[in-house]
């Protein structure tokens, strides 16, 4: 029998005249995430249709283009006629080979064409399965099972159970914005909320060898590359980051360092960003989590941004930005115990009142100009796309 994929979209159907434009987007985000697995790829009724390639994993398939922003439910359906006797045959074999358990019937009949109702074809569906499959009980309320039948234009559809998808809007249908990625949990959790609006995504390391290692580099890349498994490509700069910090150690107060840290950071992202046509900074702040992110601080830091500065975790607490790690796979890379740059230069007793005026005194006290230019110069950047197997091992280039 023949299988084939049923993507559903939701938020996409509210759009109004330019809604073409989004399902198109969503359309060709699918054939990329798809790659080689996709044999044929069509839509119709907020629906996209993905008939896997020869030899391809289905159920493998459709965990993978669930993660497709705007996709809000996937299932490996088996295709047959619009044939009652059919349809009820197909669900006897699904059945069949189920856990022991209870059981229900779900039915939407799109083709209003087809003779039976949708309550009369999930009776005649149940009464089939209730008969052939003993190992199963009807159970309306709170099935273990539920048996999907869909009768559509062109062919019927039956599955056992789908999979939810991420949802959200379609990467590229809403800008591009620039992340950046410390390698702890939060700053991805940040990437992938804003990046679920549509928004595409580069990302930006800074990285201290050799006072961070390269596993830290690594851990930063697989991060970057998880992320790209929802996002699509992402380019990302690793600026190496160990001469600004010893100046800022050298010639400024030790209560500052954090601060003066991120506003040169924040230097540097404004050029990297123009560079690759960004319109916005991601950061994974929230108020109060460490010293850097009381309100004082967060203004200080922002006077050296040149783009709007988006943080999404703004109001949450580390356990509720944990849960949405772990639901997004980065949670157990992000635990990994190899230190980011901050945290290796971190004072003792950092300022959390700051005045704009003291720390832009301090700052004059450094070759700020020189410190940026030399770091974008060194830049290392990689571009890491969905599916890549291998992401430590990618082709690498330079702004």
């Amino acid at each position: 029998m023949d299988k084939i994929i049923l993507l559903k979209y939701g938020e996409i159907i509210l759009k109004g005249l330019n809604r073409p434009v989004f399902e198109d987007k969503l359309m060709k985000n699918i054939r990329s995430a798809a790659g080689g697995d996709l044999a044929k790829i069509s839509k119709a009724q907020a629906t996209v249709y993905v008939e896997p390639a020869q030899g391809a994993d289905a159920e493998a398939l459709a965990e993978r283009l669930s993660k497709v922003f705007g996709v809000v439910s996937a299932a490996v359906a088996t295709v047959t006629e619009k044939d009652l006797e059919k349809i009820c045959a197909v669900a006897v074999a699904l059945a069949g080979v189920a856990q022991p358990g209870t059981f229900k019937v779900e039915t939407k009949r799109a083709d209003k064409r087809f003779p039976y109702t949708s309550p009369q074809i999930s009776a005649a569906v149940g009464e089939a399965v209730y008969e052939a499959c003993d190992h199963l009980t009807v159970n309306v309320q709170n099935p273990d099972l539920l048996v999907k039948v869909e009768v559509r234009d062109f062919a019927a559809y039956v599955y056992l159970s789908k999979i939810a998808g991420v949802g959200g809007m379609p990467t590229g249908t809403s800008g591009r914005a620039t992340l950046l990625l410390s390698g702890g949990i939060d700053s991805p959790v940040a990437g992938y909320m804003v990046a679920k609006r549509g928004v595409e995504l580069d990302a930006v390391h800074f990285y201290s060898y050799p006072y961070t290692s390269e596993r830290a580099k690594d851990k930063v890349i697989e991060l970057a590359s998880l992320l790209s498994g929802y996002c699509g490509t992402i380019r990302l700069s690793v600026v190496p980051f160990t001469e600004v910090q010893l100046e800022i150690n050298q010639k400024c107060p030790g209560e500052q360092m954090t601060l003066l840290m991120r506003r040169i950071m924040m230097y540097i992202v404004n050029h990297i960003a123009a560079q690759n046509g960004s319109h916005a900074l991601i950061t994974g702040e929230s108020i109060g989590q460490v010293a850097s992110q009381t309100i004082e601080a967060l203004a200080v830091t922002d006077d050296a941004a040149k783009l709007p500065v988006f943080r999404p975790l703004i109001g949450m607490d580390k356990e509720e930005i944990v849960q949405i790690a772990r639901k997004i796979g980065t949670f157990e890379t992000s635990i990994l115990p190899y230190e980011d740059c901050c945290t290796v230069f971190t004072p003792k007793h950092p300022s959390t009142k700051p005045k704009l005026e003291k720390i832009l005194q301090s700052e004059a006290l450094l070759d700020v100009e020189g410190l940026v230019r030399r770091a974008i110069a060194e830049t290392e950047v990689i571009t890491l796309r969905a599916g890549d197997t291998n992401p430590l091992s990618l082709t690498r280039g330079s702004l």
